[in-house]
């Protein structure tokens, strides 16, 4: 046989078994055309199979192929031409057909019949198969939320001749994940708007995927702009929420994602409706060894200072006239746009500052007279607490007493009361005052208990939150 001829019958041959092809064999093709309902497959041979323009859509209806893309599926029917598929329909699938599936990891259509032990019971064809709870999903979901629906599975076990088959929902998703995630990485950027869905939620945060089981971490801090105490009042699993990508570390493999940055920042209407002096309702959220943090408004906190509690004479004493949740009134006394900082001060229950009337406080100028409480001692002199952010200092030469004295005894912490003179003691040389001072106009002293003293205006000592 001369070589023309060889080559002929080879081709001839190759092409009769091309055309050999059974219902239920997979088979591998090109897509040659795409029409409004199927798609024609070159299969190798003289003639081309269809296949229905559905089973080439992903879940939101949109084609998943192209003209030149080669596809793998299951031939259904031979009569009239090869009709090809990629999933069996539930009610179509014969026990051969699903064995070939078992096989090839072709799809099969089912219907969750209900939940069981472990699992749930699915239908397919004629046949009962099982799908364990942790192949149902990629998420943990409410077993009630399946039963009733029509999934596509993988069979994963295939004993006693079909009469025990074993599913998986989960394994056709995450290959579906894989094959998308590279190109929902691509989409991920900084300032980027996504879709995504809660898969767990933590008391630092909550995971969120974006697509493709990519997933990014909505920190605590960035789901509101007022303070967060319990993240499941926020999201719960299994919700669909929209963020803002904030930073993608690609190194790490880690995306911070945002919730608050989809609304208004309060801040950004801080200088239009807060002025230092103001007296304004605060709600305290939480107390720290330095102060209590106040809310203003949802996403505004400020700080009330320890330092702007009048002493009590006990180690954080303030603590004791604060608790969070309780409201009260408090006088603005710095604000800080740049770094996000407001300073207040409590204004007593009942007084006339809190109901809104302006200061009664004197000024601070010589010749005035100024009620206080003793503060603290320092080897140099006492310090007297005149307002919030305003400390007087005595200095040690001034208080009238020896320098061996106690000023602790002359001086308690916390005392206070109405101006009156002070009684000194001979021997121990001591001056026992109650805070009342006034203002020297010559010398720009303070006079406590008729014993000059010099005053210092301390800087407002105001903190934020």
């Amino acid at each position: 046989m001369t070589e023309p001829t060889e080559d002929f019958a080879t081709m001839f041959e190759a092409s009769i078994k091309a055309k050999r092809v059974e219902k239920g064999q997979t088979i591998e093709g090109t897509i040659v055309a795409i029409g409004p309902e199927v798609a024609f497959v070159d299969v190798g041979g003289k003639g081309e199979a269809t296949i229905e323009i559905d089973e080439l859509k992903d879940a939101e209806g949109a084609l998943e192929v192209a003209v030149g893309d080669r596809v793998q599926a299951m031939v259904v029917s031979t009569v009239g031409g090869l009709i090809l598929s990629r999933k069996l329909a539930r009610g179509a699938a014969t026990e051969r057909q699903l064995e070939n599936a078992f096989h090839t990891g072709l799809p099969v259509e089912g219907k969750v019949e209900r939940a069981v032990k472990g699992g749930y019971e699915v239908r397919i064809a004629r046949q009962r198969a099982f799908c364990p709870t942790s192949q149902i999903d990629t998420l943990r979901t409410d077993p009630s939320a399946h039963e009733g629906r029509v999934y596509e599975f993988r069979i994963i076990e295939y004993k006693e001749g079909g009469r025990n088959l074993v599913v998986s929902r989960r394994a056709l998703l995450e290959e579906g994940q894989r094959a998308s995630a590279a190109e929902i990485r691509r989409s991920i950027a900084p300032g980027a708007v996504m879709t995504g869905r809660v898969t767990s939620v933590r008391e630092f945060g909550a995971f969120v995927d974006l697509g493709g089981g990519v997933q990014g971490l909505l920190h605590v801090s960035e789901m509101g702009w007022s303070r967060v105490s319990d993240t499941s009042q926020v999201v719960k699993a299994g919700d669909e929420i929209t963020v803002k990508v904030l930073r993608v570390d690609d190194d790490k493999q880690k995306i911070s994602l945002g919730l608050k940055q989809l609304t208004a920042d309060p801040w950004s209407r801080v200088h239009e409706t807060y002025e230092i002096g103001q007296v304004r309702t605060g709600r305290v959220t939480r107390l720290a060894d330095f102060g209590a943090f106040v809310e203003l408004e949802p996403g505004v906190e400020a700080l009330a200072h320890a330092s702007t509690f009048a002493p009590t004479g006990r180690s954080k004493g303030w603590s004791s006239t604060m608790a969070p949740e309780m409201t009260g009134a408090f006088e603005i006394l710095s604000i800080d746009l740049e770094k996000k900082r407001i300073g207040v001060a409590l204004v007593p229950e009942g007084s006339a500052r809190a109901a809104g009337a302006a200061s009664s406080q004197p000024e601070i100028v010589p010749g005035a007279r100024l009620t206080g409480k003793v503060e603290r001692h320092e080897k140099f002199g006492v310090f007297v607490f005149l307002a919030p952010g305003r400390t007087g200092l005595i200095p040690l030469s001034e208080t009238g007493a020896a320098r061996e004295a106690d000023l602790s005894r002359a001086f308690p912490v916390g005392a206070d009361g109405p101006p009156h003179s002070s009684q000194r003691q001979s021997g121990a040389g001591r001056a026992r005052g109650r805070g009342s001072a006034r203002v020297c106009r010559t010398r720009g002293c303070c006079t406590l208990g008729g014993v000059r003293i010099p005053c210092r205006q301390a800087p407002r000592r105001t903190h934020a939150a």
